[in-house]
């Protein structure tokens, strides 16, 4: 069998180059040999015809948790790449809240050893910011950057101190890392549920102010723009959170932003109707906030979407609502999201792809990834925007099922992704000849 592929007719985007039309791309040998119109610069190839579709750099996540080790009834590195790859996603960057936490050298090779080994996809481990991500010791960030720590965070938890978190920066100024913090002041936030307002009164449970994210955002700003440390806020909900992004850009900050595919399209009122499966954190917010991450997004206040997946045991779920698990399992669900967006006219599809793509990997600092100019991997993800598709959690490839969108129609849909020149996931409908 040839070890070249042609795609053929497809609408070819990339924002990375500026690229946006219809065209051949030719993969050889896992990397990308040639994008145009006409005869390839090789003769021997297999054909993929892909004409009505979009064919786009594979998806980067830059937020997921893989929960192996320590975890694995709710996912496995496995389950959770094949998830991924199912959703479009070349990269994944897994979060280090396992047990034990990714918090030294060993336990990142021990993901690189078994992502190696069972995953579909390129995984790329987060190291811990502090010890045993208890936020009272700063740890081996430099150890951890020797055996390929791409970022640094306690993300399940917030960096607490601000002292460890000014240091962190310190590293990340002199190494070119991002600190990712789960922004989160827990001295205002004191046990909350949901987001405090009508529908945490109306449930009658503890509320989660926006402030409780805000004041956070502030710190980590302040700590940047002293440090000149690279500060990467995940997945952001609250309009207050965007302004004060905003202004830190203006003002020189190294700071970039993240924005999950549910903070954009589902708010709290959605919680009324599906319970713990729309419980997460932070919370969802009010239709005000959704507007205004919306509108960050399109003008690239927020750099990425990141789908913050976090698999759960349908046990963990079935709880009451204070003491069930936060989280949604996004992977599979991220474009139909995404689409419904671009279909409302209320998201373009060039800035999606940019925040699922270039977003990301400028962030990580991989030129090479996230793109599809010559010489790069073939990384490739391949999508009908108009395609309707029922969402089924008993089809889904990820152990957690855990999601609100369950029997909802959603259009846009994966149809292949290629991951180093090899289709990983390929819909029934296409066939390579």
């Amino acid at each position: 069998m040839s070890d070249s592929l042609l795609i053929k007719g497809g609408r070819i985007i990339d924002p990375a180059q500026d690229i946006d039309k219809t065209a051949d791309l030719l993969i050889k040998e896992g990397k990308i040999l040639w994008l145009g119109e006409g005869k390839p610069p090789v003769d021997d190839y297999a054909v993929l015809d892909v004409s009505g579709l979009i064919v786009c750099p594979g998806f980067i996540d830059l937020h997921c948790h893989l929960r192996q080790p320590g975890d694995e009834a709710k996912e496995t590195i496995a389950s959770g790449t094949w998830a991924a790859a199912r959703g479009g996603f070349t990269t994944v960057c897994c979060m280090p809240n396992t047990n034990p936490p990714l918090d030294n050298a060993d336990m990142l090779n021990y993901v690189r050893t078994v992502a190696a080994r069972e995953g579909l996809i390129r995984v790329f481990p987060i190291g811990c910011v502090s010890v045993g991500r208890r936020g009272e010791e700063l740890a081996d960030l430099n150890d951890m950057e020797m055996n390929g720590a791409v970022a640094y965070s306690d993300d399940g938890s917030p960096v607490s101190s601000p002292e460890v978190m000014r240091r962190a920066l310190e590293y990340s100024r002199d190494f070119s890392r991002p600190i990712i913090n789960h922004c989160e002041d827990l001295t205002i936030n004191k046990g909350g549920q949901v987001n405090e307002g009508v529908v945490s009164l109306e449930m009658g449970l503890p509320g989660i102010p926006p402030a409780a994210e805000e004041a956070m955002v502030k710190r980590d700003l302040e700590l940047a723009k002293e440090t000149g440390g690279h500060i990467h806020i995940a997945h952001v909900s609250t309009e207050g959170s965007v302004d004060l992004i905003r202004a830190a850009k203006e003002d020189g900050v190294h700071v970039t932003a993240e924005v999950t595919p549910h903070h954009l399209t589902l708010t709290e009122e959605d919680v009324l109707t599906y319970g713990t499966l729309a419980k997460v954190a932070p919370p969802l917010r009010t239709k005000k906030d959704t507007i205004a991450l919306l509108r960050a997004l399109n003008d690239s206040v927020i750099d990425i979407v990141a789908t913050d997946h976090a698999p759960h045991t349908k046990e963990d779920k079935a709880a009451i609502f204070s003491k069930a698990a936060f989280g949604i399992s996004g992977f599979e669900t991220a474009l139909g999201s995404l689409a419904g967006l671009i279909l409302k006219s209320e998201l373009s599809l060039n800035n999606m792809i940019a925040a699922l793509t270039m977003g990301p990997a400028h962030v990580l600092g991989y030129a090479k990834l996230g793109t599809l100019e010559t010489g790069a991997p073939a990384d490739v993800c391949i999508f009908d925007l108009h395609k309707e598709w029922t969402v089924d959690v008993d089809k889904f490839a990820s152990k957690g099922k855990n999601t609100p969108l369950n029997g909802r129609t959603l259009k846009g849909k994966v149809m292949s992704t290629i991951y180093i020149g090899r289709p990983v996931y390929m819909d029934e409908s296409l066939k390579i000849e």
